[in-house]
């Protein structure tokens, strides 16, 4: 299964041969690699290299290394928490800009916007509603309702990325809705009158997405992310602004 590696690159060359032996199927989820001697032999490396490469396969989500009677490295079942670890460290850190997470989100919302479209049932469109009919009272109550709203916003389009039943786009949306909060915070300024336009598209979304209409309903999810993108780039030029007055 393995061959000796290379020796100008030994530790990324043991991390790729058993990645790759988990990736396509050689070694399957629950099996345990070789023993650590046998590792070092068929890898002609040391153990200081070897073990940092397990841990690094390890933080990737690929391997759970367990000690005991039983101890050894096993192989975990890959999911989509690995495919949105670095999405969330990068969101986080606010290394994205404005203009790139609108570009990206316009995209992936307007994807799955469709694809809620074209398959929401009866069920799906009530729980849409009861988010609709929430969000108006924290409309009508105004600003002091702010961080209510926008939780409900996320939830909105947390729900579509459900109902368009695809893990991928679900876990991507899941990374960005649980970090975007500190992109509002910091350039969305709390108005009820955002409140009342962000309230008109996403009901007028949800119209779209019962009429199993996917076109219509991707369109308006484009629209909606570059309504409050506009909205967040008004502010921070403003703010631009007055630091460079003082």
């Amino acid at each position: 299964m393995f061959r000796q590696v290379k020796q100008n690159r030994v530790f990324q060359d043991v991390i790729e041969q058993i990645q790759e032996a988990i990736l396509n199927g050689k070694l399957s989820v629950g099996d345990k690699l070789p023993a650590e001697r046998k590792l070092k032999e068929t890898f002609q490396t040391s153990r200081g290299t070897l073990r940092e490469a397990l841990r690094v396969l390890e933080q990737k989500g690929l391997i759970e290394i367990r000690t005991g009677v039983n101890g050894g490295a096993y192989v975990k079942s890959i999911t989509t928490h690995q495919v949105s670890e670095s999405l969330d460290l990068l969101i986080k850190s606010q290394k994205v800009s404005l203009r790139e997470l609108a570009e990206f989100r316009e995209g992936v919302e307007g994807i799955v916007t469709s694809l809620a479209a074209g398959c929401a049932k009866r069920k799906d469109i009530a729980l849409l509603k009861d988010l609709l009919k929430e969000a108006g009272v924290y409309v009508a109550e105004g600003v002091a309702r702010w961080d209510d709203f926008i939780d409900n916003d996320n939830e909105f389009h947390l729900t579509l990325a459900e109902i368009a039943g695809n893990q991928v786009y679900k876990s991507v949306l899941q990374t960005v809705h649980h970090n975007i909060n500190k992109y509002y915070n910091q350039f969305l300024a709390k108005e009820k009158r955002i409140m009342k336009e962000n309230y008109a598209d996403l009901c007028e979304i949800a119209d779209a997405v019962s009429l199993g209409d996917s076109d219509t309903a991707a369109e308006l999810a484009r629209k909606h992310v570059r309504r409050f993108n506009t909205f967040m780039e008004n502010t921070r030029n403003r703010k631009k602004k007055r630091e460079k007055s003082i």
